[in-house]
């Protein structure tokens, strides 16, 4: 059994195209977290009927609410040198539990061929049962959300807001002004709400002139690197890398 571990973004989705299309067997599988846009619930069910198979979930018992924020109440804890609880525990942990129930020979994750060094670490570090489906059909990101939109699905609407991914807004792996910003922009709800919870648990989340300063701190203006050369990943492992 192959297990497609689909993410709600276009790189995802079109791996468990592929994979459906040239393997039997397949499971596709979701773990949802409620920080996410709520765009990414309409884009998921539009990629299910795609796909014409059910897309699973995959959640950790410990959190029924499948909330980041949960999480960082009951850890005390967001983010540090290590990664995000958040990810170890509604992905990491909620993947295994699934795993212990459903044996699973192979893995398939959006890997695109733009992204095969983190495909090659991901192997050498995590596991080496992974099949490099995009990579192998040399896709990159920009290709799959190409194959999205030529399918007639629209992407999740976080990409037109400026958002690199399709994670949850107001990742706490972030430390970019240019993110957090524009979280503020869109999501100014989600923005007040990360300020006063990583206030509250001491956790400086942006970084604004070399310096870790707090969320409430950030002038509206300050700006970082470009979103394009972030890379914020929310997967079985999590990093923020440039």
């Amino acid at each position: 059994m192959i297990a497609v571990w689909f993410s709600c973004g276009a790189a995802s989705a079109v791996a468990a195209k592929l994979t459906l299309e040239n393997y039997s067997d397949v499971r596709v599988i979701n773990n949802p977290v409620a920080e996410e846009d709520e765009d990414n619930r309409r884009f998921l069910r539009d990629v299910e009927a795609w796909l014409g198979v059910k897309i699973e979930s995959a959640i950790n018992p410990k959190y029924p609410t499948a909330s980041a924020y949960d999480v960082w109440e009951h850890r005390n804890y967001m983010s540090g040198v290590s990664g995000a609880v958040c990810t170890v525990e509604l992905k990491k942990r909620a993947r295994q539990i699934w795993e212990q129930n459903n044996k699973a020979e192979w893995h398939v994750l959006g890997f695109t061929v733009d992204e095969k060094h983190r495909f090659d670490r991901f192997v050498l570090t995590e596991r080496d049962n992974v099949l490099p489906v995009l990579i192998n059909a040399g896709l990159t990101k920009q290709d799959c959300l190409n194959r999205i939109i030529a399918a007639g699905i629209k992407p999740p609407r976080v990409y037109g807001l400026g958002f690199s991914n399709a994670n949850c807004i107001g990742c706490v792996k972030a430390t970019s002004p240019t993110y957090w910003n524009l979280v503020r922009h869109t999501h100014p709800e989600t923005f007040v709400q990360r300020a006063e919870q990583s206030r509250k648990l001491g956790v400086k989340l942006v970084r604004h002139k070399n310096k870790r300063i707090f969320l409430d701190e950030l002038p509206e203006d300050a700006k970082g690197r470009p979103l394009s050369k972030m890379q914020i990943d929310c997967g079985i492992f999590c990093e923020e890398k440039i």
